[in-house]
């Protein structure tokens, strides 16, 4: 119990020292050991490395997960040591609505059979997301929180060892400017006068109790020389290790834009694929849409719009084609369709219509009229009735 009070009282005499030195310092009262311009260079460096990393494994982190909630959650299973529970990606939860909805639907109709395909390329976006996000978890954050939490914290903390070495070693020098100030003064003051023979003799001892005190300021100053010099040797060795920092994390850098090209690459392929996969549908659906939200078409549009077929070429004498003496069928519309030009007729859902084929037609496509309105329809908005 006495050894630990002595300790204590030493530590806390350590920690007053080193504040009014501190003290004195900004009030502009006491001198301060400056380290050397390469010194102050690296300290620099190493607090601007820090804060872009940071600032960058944030943003990162917000790239990677939007969602702040899910950041969070991950963020508390890392605490508490326990694996993250797998969650969908965005893509894979669409994918998994729209095969549902397929199936409510039915896959043999346009819509279903649509939804199966996009559907399935959504989930195969939704794999190569989370692929892509395990690759990006491993190869970039982790080194960047490795930096952050492990070998910056290791300097953080013989940075403050090095600024406690400091204030000891001025508190050594001011101790030892006022002894000596001191010492000078007391040796300046005896009085040889023989009438006061005494006041020699205090003044004799006072100079030699400060001489004594000299000694000790100057034995204490070389210590905390000696361990500011050793910490400060230590502290420099771990701030030139930034530089080797900067290169794992430059090879880190590569791996996750490697990653993320392959990523990308990756869903640009299932989206050309699917593309091809819905290229059997009409090919005036496309132009239709592209010309419904304003958008320009792609030049396969403006060739399907281009290039019509015969009855297409004589638009205009769409009234004169005559129903077969037999073949006519009922047709039940199912979804709305608004007419390219003169030559279609424009559909309403659920409405019944009448249908047929002319010689010579494109089999995407009937002729299709409604009391006296006449024009073609594209197959696969009807659902013909037997």
């Amino acid at each position: 119990m006495d050894f630990s009070v002595k300790k204590l009282a030493s530590d806390a005499g350590v920690f007053f020292s080193r504040a009014v030195q501190f003290t004195e310092e900004k009030l502009g009262q006491a001198e301060k050991t400056e380290l050397d311009a390469h010194f102050e260079n690296l300290l620099a460096r190493a607090d601007s490395t820090k804060n872009w990393t940071e600032k960058i494994f944030r943003q990162t982190e917000v790239l990677l997960q939007p969602n702040p909630s899910a950041r969070i959650e991950e963020f508390l299973y890392e605490k508490l040591d326990r694996k993250v529970p797998p969650r969908p990606t965005n893509g894979e939860i669409l994918a998994q609505y729209m095969l549902e909805a397929a199936k409510d639907f039915g896959p043999g109709t346009p819509y279903g059979s649509t939804l199966i395909k996009v559907g399935d390329c959504q989930r195969r976006l939704g794999n190569a997301e989370r692929e892509f996000l395990q690759t990006s978890a491993i190869s970039f954050l982790t080194p960047l929180r490795n930096f952050l939490e492990g070998d910056w914290r290791t300097i953080s903390k013989e940075r403050r060892l090095l600024e406690n070495r400091r204030l000891d070693l001025d508190a050594c020098k001011a101790r030892l400017k006022k002894a000596k100030a001191a010492e000078a003064k007391a040796a300046a003051t005896p009085d040889f006068q023989e009438t006061r023979p005494r006041n020699y003799v205090l003044s004799a001892s006072a100079s030699a109790l400060w001489t004594e005190e000299v000694d000790k300021a100057e034995q204490e100053l070389r210590v905390a020389q000696t361990e500011f010099d050793r910490q400060a040797e230590i502290t420099r060795l771990l701030l030139e290790g930034i530089g080797s920092t900067h290169m794992n994390h430059l090879r880190c850098l590569h791996e996750f834009v490697e990653a993320q090209a392959a990523y990308y690459n990756q869903c640009h392929q299932y989206m050309l694929e699917l593309q091809k996969e819905l290229g059997s549908h009409p090919k005036t659906f496309g132009a239709n849409l592209a010309a419904s939200v304003g958008l320009p078409g792609d030049p396969s549009s403006s060739e399907a719009v281009n290039s019509t077929s015969p009855i297409e070429a004589e638009a205009l004498q769409i009234e004169e084609v005559q129903p077969p003496a037999s073949g006519t069928r009922k047709a039940k519309v199912l979804y709305d369709y608004d007419a390219a030009d003169t030559s279609e007729l424009s559909l309403l859902a659920d409405e019944l219509i009448t249908v047929y084929t002319v010689p010579g037609m494109d089999s995407d496509w009937l002729i299709g009229e409604r009391g006296n309105q006449k024009g073609k329809v594209p197959v696969t908005y009807l659902e013909l009735l037997s």
